[in-house]
C-alpha cells in the first residue's frame, strides 16, 4: 500500500493513472481469490465436492486484465476470456458496476456467476463464451471475419465503429489443433483486427510445459503474417537491466530454464538470492546489484515479468495503431501475487485458511469487508468511481446490441423447387436457394453461406453463382475471362454473399457461430446458412456445440448423409447424426422425405433464427419455439417421389411440429410404419407389401424426432407438475395425438436411414410394441438396394418386421 501511496502523491497524470490501475488491480486479484476461497470453504456443500475456481490460473492473467478493461479497451471491442481467468473477469464487472455481489457470493453454485464466462448463463457483459479451450480464441478471428463482412455491405450501419477482436490465450491453450486450424483460414480471409494475449506462464493443467515453445509460438504468426509483440520484462527488471551488470542478469533470465523459474518463484527471495551467487559466483557490477536487495526486495524484482508490469503492458498495447493481426506474449507467473507463485501443481490448487488470510492482510482488507470493492486501496472511494466512470469500455449504455427481424418470404416464393415429380431434398435445397437468390429481398441480402470445400457438391453452387463470393478486394473469375467454359462463376466481390473456407469443420461451425451472433456483436442481422457432408458434422461437433451454448443463430444443412450415399462407402455415410441432432442443446434437428416439406421447413427455419422470446413451451406443440434457435437439416442425394399434394397450414404446421399421417391409422390398424427421411420410398413400398387390399397399415411420416420427442419430454414434465399448474394434467404433446389414433394392439416399424434408436423410443409414448429398424454399424460400397437389404430398410426388411405384429395378436390381461 505504500508504493500506491506514494505514486498517489506525484504530481503527474501518468503516475496518478498507474496509482489507480495498480490498486484496481490487486483489488481484482483479492477479488478473484477470495470469490473461489468463499465458493470452497465458506459457502454450505453439504456434497463435500470440490467446487475449484483455478485461483492461479486467474492471478497470473489479473495485470493483463486490468489494462485491457481499464485502460486500452473501447465499447465496440470484442473480448474472449481465458476461461480459468472467469473469477477475475467477474471481480471487474463487479467493480464496475455490472455485476452483483449476490452473484459473486454464488460463483459456481446455481444461479451464480458462472465457471467460465458464458453469454447465456451469466447477467455480466460477456462477450464470447468460452470453456472449451481454444475455441473462444478462434472465435475471435471469425469474429472479425463477420465484422468485415458487414461492413462492405450498403445495407450496414455507417455510425458502428470499427472494433477489435481480443482473445486472453492460456499459453497451454495454443496445443488446440482447431488454434492453427484458424490460423491458416485467417490467412486465406486477409484477417484484420484480432488481437490475441497470450498468457505464457508456462504451465499446464499438469506440469510446465517444453522449453523452447516461445520460440515456435513466434514462428508460427510470423508464417500467417501476424506481428508478435514480447512483452517479457517489467519496468523494475528493465531499470534493473540498466545498472551496472544488468546485462549478465538479463542473460541469466533469459537462459533460465521454465522449470527452473516457476521452482525459484515459488521458493521465494532466499532462494533466488542462492541460486543467482550459484550460477553468476563474484562477479562485481552482478553480485552488488543483487546484493543491494533483500531477499523481499530480489524476489519481487524476478518476479516483475512483463505481464505483470502494467506500465510495460500500458506501452504494448497502446503501441499498436493499425489494423493488422497482433499477438502479444507476455511473460507471466502462474499463482502470481499468491502464496501459489510458481509450483507446478498450482493449477488445482487452492489456498488455506492461514495463506488466504495473509493474503487479506497483506491487501489492507479488514476481516468482515472481503467484499467491499474498494476496502483496503488506500484511494477516496469517490476518486476511484470518478475514475471508474471515465474508463472507456465502462459505457453505460449496453454492448449487447440487436437488429430488427428480417420478413420471411414464404414457402410459395421458393417457385419451383418443389414440382418435380422425383428429386433429392439435396437438390430441391439448391434450387430453393437459386429461387430466393432470385428475389430482391430483405431476406436474400442478409443470407450469408459457407462450407468447407464442399459448395458444389452441397448444391450451393447456383447461389453462389448469383450472389458471387465475398472478399475484401474484387477478384475475377479467370475461366470466366478465359472464356472456358466452366458451371460456376467463381466472382469474388466485397458484396458476395459466400464465404469459401478450407476443408477444415472447426472453421464451418465456428465462423456460423460469429456470423449466427451478429446481430448482437455488431447491431446487424445475418441469417448464415453453412453446408457440409452429414458425416463430418462429428469432426467439427465441440464447434457446433460451442456456437449452441452462445445461442448462435444459423442454419446448418448436412447432406448427402446415411448409406443412401451409397458409391461413396462408410467414411461419408453417417450413422450417429439424427442422435446428434436429437441432443444438441439449442438446436432444431429436422430431416425432410418430400421437397414441399423442405420449402416449409427453411422458411420457418428462417424466422426460428431471429425469435428472441420467452423459453415458455407453447401449449399445442410443447416447444418453445418462441426463444428462437439454431436449425439442422439433414438431407439426402437420393431421387424421391413427390407426393402430388397442397400444402394446407394444417399439414405445414404438422411438418413444423416433427410428423403427420403420410396414411392414417384405421380402426383394425394392426401395423404402423414409422419413417424419419429418404427411406420414406421403401416405407410405403411396404405397405403395400404388407397391406395389400386391406386397411391394417399406416404410415407416419416423421420430420422430426428431435422436435416430436421434446415436446413429449415436456408434456410428461408438465403433468408430473400437474398440482401446481391448472390444466397441466390434460397436457397431450403431438406424438401423443398421433399415436392416440394407434390400436393398443398394433405395432410401430421404425425406419430411418441412420441410427435406429432415433425412433425406438415411439413405443415408449403409448405402450406399442416396436421394431427399430436402421443402421447401426459403419456403411460399405454397393448400390443403394444393396445396401438398403443389407441393414434390412428396404421395402422387404420392413415388411419383414411389420409380419412379426400381423403374424396374431397377443391378448392382454
Amino acid at each position: 500500500m505504500t508504493r500506491i501511496a506514494a505514486r498517489m502523491a506525484g504530481e503527474t497524470r501518468d503516475d496518478t493513472h498507474l496509482a489507480m490501475l495498480d490498486a484496481l488491480s490487486r483489488k481484482a486479484l483479492w477479488l478473484s481469490n477470495w470469490m473461489i476461497h468463499h465458493a470452497n470453504h465458506i459457502r454450505p456443500n453439504a456434497s463435500g465436492v470440490k467446487v475449484g475456481g483455478h485461483q492461479s490460473s486467474s492471478a497470473s492473467m489479473t495485470a493483463i486484465m486490468t489494462a485491457l478493461y481499464f485502460d486500452v479497451l473501447r465499447p465496440e471491442d470484442r473480448v474472449a476470456v481465458k476461461p480459468h481467468a472467469a473469477p477475475v473477469f467477474h471481480a471487474i464487472q463487479y467493480l464496475f458496476g455490472r455485476q452483483t455481489l449476490d452473484k459473486l457470493k454464488a460463483f459456481r453454485g446455481l444461479g451464480g456467476a458462472q465457471s467460465y464466462p458464458s453469454r447465456t448463463k451469466d447477467t455480466d457483459d460477456v462477450d464470447i463464451s468460452t470453456g472449451s479451450v481454444g475455441l473462444g480464441v478462434a472465435f475471435t478471428a471469425f469474429a472479425s471475419i463477420v465484422q468485415d463482412y458487414i461492413r462492405a455491405k450498403s445495407w450496414a450501419r455507417p455510425d458502428m465503429p470499427e472494433g477489435r477482436m481480443i482473445a486472453l490465450v492460456g499459453d497451454a491453450e495454443l496445443d488446440e489443433g482447431n488454434v492453427y486450424e484458424c490460423l491458416l483460414e485467417g490467412w486465406k480471409q486477409g484477417l484484420r483486427n484480432t488481437w490475441w494475449v497470450i498468457d505464457y506462464n508456462r504451465q499446464s493443467l499438469d506440469g510446465v510445459v517444453r522449453e523452447g515453445l516461445y520460440d515456435r509460438i513466434a514462428a508460427i504468426f510470423k508464417a500467417f503474417d501476424w506481428r508478435v509483440v514480447t512483452i517479457k520484462y517489467g519496468a523494475r527488471q528493465r531499470a534493473a537491466f540498466a545498472e551496472p551488470g544488468g546485462e549478465r542478469l538479463r542473460a541469466w533470465i533469459d537462459a533460465c530454464p521454465n522449470g527452473l523459474y516457476s521452482a525459484l518463484m515459488y521458493q521465494g527471495g532466499a532462494a533466488w538470492r542462492a541460486r543467482l551467487q550459484d550460477d553468476l559466483g563474484d562477479q562485481g557490477d552482478v553480485s552488488a546489484l543483487i546484493a543491494r536487495r533483500d531477499d523481499a526486495e530480489l524476489a519481487d524484482l524476478m518476479a516483475n515479468l512483463g505481464g505483470h508490469c502494467l506500465e510495460s503492458l500500458l506501452d504494448a498495447f497502446h503501441g499498436i495503431d493499425d489494423d493488422r493481426p497482433t499477438v502479444f506474449i507476455a511473460y507471466t507467473v502462474k499463482g502470481w501475487g499468491t502464496p501459489l507463485a510458481g509450483h507446478k501443481d498450482n493449477h488445482s490448487g487452492q489456498m488455506t485458511e492461514a495463506q488466504i488470510h495473509a493474503l487479506r492482510d497483506a491487501m489492507g482488507v479488514r476481516a468482515g469487508h472481503e467484499w467491499a470493492p474498494f476496502e483496503g486501496l488506500g484511494i477516496d472511494e469517490a476518486v476511484l468511481r470518478a475514475f471508474l466512470d471515465r474508463v472507456p469500455f465502462n459505457t453505460g449504455a449496453s454492448r449487447r446490441l440487436s437488429a430488427a427481424p428480417v420478413a420471411a418470404i414464404g414457402p410459395q416464393a421458393v417457385g419451383g423447387a418443389s414440382t418435380q415429380a422425383t428429386t433429392s431434398t439435396q437438390t430441391a435445397f439448391g434450387r430453393i436457394m437459386d429461387a430466393i437468390a432470385k428475389t430482391d429481398t430483405d431476406l436474400a441480402r442478409r443470407i450469408v453461406t459457407t462450407s468447407p470445400d464442399v459448395t458444389v457438391s452441397t448444391n450451393l453452387g447456383g447461389w453462389v453463382n448469383r450472389r458471387a463470393l465475398f472478399a475484401a478486394d474484387e477478384i475475377a473469375d479467370i475461366f470466366q475471362r478465359q472464356r472456358i467454359p466452366s458451371a460456376q462463376k467463381w466472382h469474388f466481390s466485397p458484396q458476395g454473399q459466400h464465404i469459401e473456407l478450407g476443408i477444415a469443420e472447426m472453421n464451418l461451425f465456428l465462423l456460423l457461430g460469429a456470423a449466427g451472433l451478429a446481430h448482437e456483436l455488431f447491431g446487424e442481422r445475418l441469417l448464415p446458412v453453412g453446408t457440409l457432408y452429414d458425416p463430418f458434422i462429428s469432426r467439427g461437433l465441440d464447434a457446433l456445440n460451442y456456437a449452441c451454448y452462445q445461442d448462435a443463430r444459423f442454419m446448418v444443412v448436412a447432406t448427402p448423409s446415411g448409406v443412401s450415399l451409397a458409391g461413396e462407402g462408410g467414411a461419408h455415410q453417417s450413422i450417429a447424426q439424427p442422435l446428434i441432432g436429437m441432443s444438441q442443446d439449442g438446436l432444431a434437428s429436422f430431416e425432410p422425405a418430400f421437397a414441399d416439406e423442405l420449402a416449409v421447413i427453411i422458411d420457418w427455419g428462417f424466422s426460428h433464427m431471429q425469435r428472441t422470446g420467452a423459453k415458455t413451451p407453447d401449449p399445442v406443440s410443447f416447444l418453445p419455439d418462441a426463444a428462437g434457435g439454431a436449425v439442422y437439416l439433414r438431407l439426402s442425394t437420393r431421387p424421391v417421389d413427390q407426393p402430388r399434394r397442397a400444402m394446407t397450414p394444417a399439414l405445414a404446421d404438422a411438418i413444423i411440429t416433427g410428423g403427420y399421417w403420410l396414411k392414417a391409422p384405421e380402426p383394425g390398424c394392426e401395423v404402423v410404419i414409422a419413417c424419419q427421411g429418404v427411406a420414406m420410398t421403401e416405407a410405403v413400398a411396404a405397405a403395400g407389401l404388407i397391406g395389400g387390399a386391406r386397411r391394417n397399415v399406416a404410415v407416419l411420416a416423421v420430420t422430426s424426432a428431435d422436435r416430436l420427442h421434446a415436446g413429449w419430454l415436456a408434456a410428461e414434465k408438465a403433468r408430473a407438475e400437474g398440482a401446481r399448474a391448472e390444466g397441466a394434467m390434460d397436457a397431450v404433446s403431438p406424438v401423443e395425438r398421433l399415436l392416440d389414433q394407434v390400436p393398443d394392439h398394433a405395432g410401430i416399424v421404425t425406419v430411418i436411414d441412420g441410427h435406429p434408436a432415433t425412433l425406438a423410443w415411439l413405443g415408449g409414448v403409448n405402450g406399442h410394441r416396436v421394431a427399430a429398424l436402421g443402421v447401426d454399424h459403419f456403411g460399405q460400397t454397393g448400390t443403394v438396394e444393396d445396401l438398403y437389404a443389407h441393414y434390412g430398410i428396404d421395402a422387404q426388411g420392413i415388411a419383414a418386421a411389420a409380419r412379426r405384429f400381423t403374424r396374431g395378436r397377443r391378448r392382454r390381461g
